[in-house]
């Protein structure tokens, strides 16, 4: 796949219905924390579940496909009002064509933000592949775009507000914030 001009970019995200999103160097740093107990730690950014949650409201669903298991992910995907979460998914296509049996989108209609080889069985299919700024290389040069932050640092904030912004409702959502009328 080859880099889109800006202006692809934006035409594709206009078709975007669903945004789903790898876990581990996405929506977190990548790095794995483990205590001596074996409890697992996760740490996610605020400014990608404020995006998540405008996305969202935006009308474009978010969902989740992962390679682990992980019950702060499913905690996560509920405060974040997810309904659509396949953990423990190493083939995440097989992940995806279940996903699209229970959910009626076009390929077209899918946005996928992953950083490894396991995402790209999706990125290769879907309407608009997205990436983080310190993805792999060979998924970089998959991606239709990438991210100017790392996975856990707002870049999936930054995919929400390229797609808002497309659909002309980004502006709307930060009026929301800016009013001054009481």
């Amino acid at each position: 796949m080859k880099h889109l001009s800006l202006d692809h970019i934006e035409h594709k995200c206009r078709d975007i219905k669903l945004l789903l999103l790898d876990v581990d160097g996405v929506l977190t740093d990548g790095k794995l924390y483990f205590s001596n107990e074996g409890y697992e730690m996760k740490a996610f950014n605020t400014l990608d579940g404020q995006g998540i949650k405008l996305l969202r409201r935006s009308g474009v669903e978010v969902g989740i496909i992962t390679g682990r298991t992980s019950s702060l992910v499913a905690k996560r995907a509920e405060d974040l009002g997810l309904t659509i979460l396949k953990q423990g998914r190493e083939d995440k296509f097989v992940a995806l064509q279940e996903l699209l049996t229970e959910h009626q989108y076009q390929l077209n209609q899918i946005a996928f933000m992953g950083d490894d080889y396991p995402d790209l069985t999706v990125m290769c299919r879907i309407g608009l592949a997205l990436t983080v700024q310190n993805a792999h290389p060979a998924v970089v040069d998959h991606a239709h775009w990438k991210s100017s932050r790392k996975g856990g640092e707002g870049a999936v904030r930054e995919a929400c507000d390229l797609i808002m912004k497309a659909q002309d409702t980004y502006q709307s959502a930060l009026d929301e914030y800016t009013r001054t009328d009481t």
